[in-house]
């Protein structure tokens, strides 16, 4: 079905409207949402799948992309079980944030509140859908959503989960709203400051930087990730070779999962020699600088090619990473400096010194010392679920969770004074 730019509008209006009645809500009445949902996922198991299969169809076999795609049984009930964590979070709304008499005898009150009406614009990854909708909920946000035409099939089945979980509590469908797919309602939503408080984007860079430069609502930036590992001089090889081939290969298609290795120098060949037996299992295809390539070339690694400048600050999203051999710390994080999305970024080392300056000098929105980068999630981070990963730095950075979903009013309550 085919919509003009009015009648996405007036949907918009619709979702405005009610956005209200959620914010005024009790912490009972949006939990009660959460429930109803999380059982009508597990009820709705098989439906769910089919309509998954539908959007599946589309992709190869052997897609690193089908993974973000997929929802299977397992999927589902981690979904419904994660709408039972988000419930057990402390509702982030009415908090009182400050409260204080001034000399005139106001008494002010600054409080959290919903931020009102958020969009999100994501690709792909449909328990996305499920995600967003259930911190939204929990934190009194209507939210407008516009997933990728891949996942069209499965958003929809989902969105209309969510709205018999909304009507069973009493509340309005409308307050969260799928919109379709066609690229030109994309820019709607771009230029709807009346109706959207705030635009996140959750995708590839070419959608962010899209949203960036056509937005005329606020917009917080998630999603895209070149994530770099350092291998320092006194790193355990075996602790390093574990957690860079987990950063690599257990999830490649997300946006936390490994793109460059950075090795000092000193340890390159033991750390090829084993971590290349590892990596050449899942046909892992390493983009090498000159002395990585001569070290793999001997190794006789298969899936082998010369780097180009272009391979460095690259998002692979597959079963692939680039190698670039440093001298010292201060060249790894010159070249991270460079090259990071400013997602995630991690040192495997055993001097506490230099890995603390590690920490303390990249600038990311996560950085670790001896583990992977795959652990930046927030329901890792026990957020409950997140809408994406912030790599800026206003209001929210690294994962956006149920607490990030608010800001502030001040309560002003007088006797009469004027000024």
């Amino acid at each position: 079905m085919s919509f003009s730019e009015n009648e996405i509008i007036e949907q918009l209006a619709l979702t405005r409207g009610a956005s209200t009645s959620l914010a005024l809500a009790t912490s009972e009445k949006k939990n009660e949402v959460l429930f109803s949902l999380a059982q009508l996922l597990l009820e709705n198991s098989a439906l769910i799948i089919a309509e998954n299969e539908r959007d599946l169809a589309s992709i190869s076999a052997d897609d690193p992309m089908r993974d973000r795609l997929l929802l299977n049984s397992d999927r589902i009930i981690n979904l419904s079980q994660s709408l039972h964590e988000v419930a057990k979070l402390t509702d982030p709304t009415g908090q009182t944030l400050s409260d204080k008499v001034i000399a005139n005898g106001l008494k002010l009150t600054k409080i959290s509140v919903p931020l009102g009406v958020v969009g999100v614009i994501f690709e792909s990854r449909p328990n996305v859908t499920v995600d967003v909708a259930a911190i939204c909920i929990r934190s009194g946000n209507a939210a407008i959503l516009r997933g990728g035409s891949d996942a069209w099939h499965t958003n929809s089945i989902l969105v209309q989960l969510i709205h018999r979980a909304l009507i069973s509590a009493g509340l309005s469908p409308d307050l969260i709203r799928l919109l379709p797919t066609d690229r030109k309602h994309v820019s709607t939503l771009l230029n709807a400051v009346k109706y959207v408080d705030v635009i996140i984007p959750r995708g590839s860079k070419a959608l962010i930087q899209r949203v960036r430069r056509e937005s005329l609502v606020p917009t917080i930036e998630t999603g895209a990730g070149v994530c770099h590992t350092y291998v320092a001089k006194t790193a355990d090889i075996a602790m390093a070779v574990s957690v860079v081939v987990n950063a690599k290969v257990s999830r490649p298609s997300v946006c936390n999962s490994l793109d460059t290795i950075l090795l000092h120098e000193s340890i390159v060949l033991d750390f090829l020699t084993k971590s290349a037996n590892e990596l050449v299992k899942y046909k892992v295809k390493i983009y090498a600088d000159a002395i990585s390539f001569k070290a793999l070339a001997d190794l006789n690694y298969p899936y082998l090619q010369k780097a180009e400048d272009a391979d460095f600050g690259r998002e692979f999203l597959d079963f692939a990473c680039s190698i670039r051999v440093v001298q010292n710390l201060n060249e790894a994080l010159l070249h991270i400096e460079r090259y990071s999305s400013r997602h995630s970024e991690a040192i495997i080392s055993s001097d506490e010194s230099e890995a603390n300056l590690f920490l303390a000098s990249v600038d990311a929105a996560a950085v670790y010392w001896n583990a992977s980068t795959r652990f930046t999630d927030g329901g890792v981070f026990e957020l409950g679920a997140e809408v994406g990963i912030s790599t800026q730095k206003l209001h929210a950075r690294g994962p956006f969770g149920l607490e990030k979903l608010v800001t502030e009013k001040w309560v002003v309550k007088g006797n009469g004074q004027i000024r």
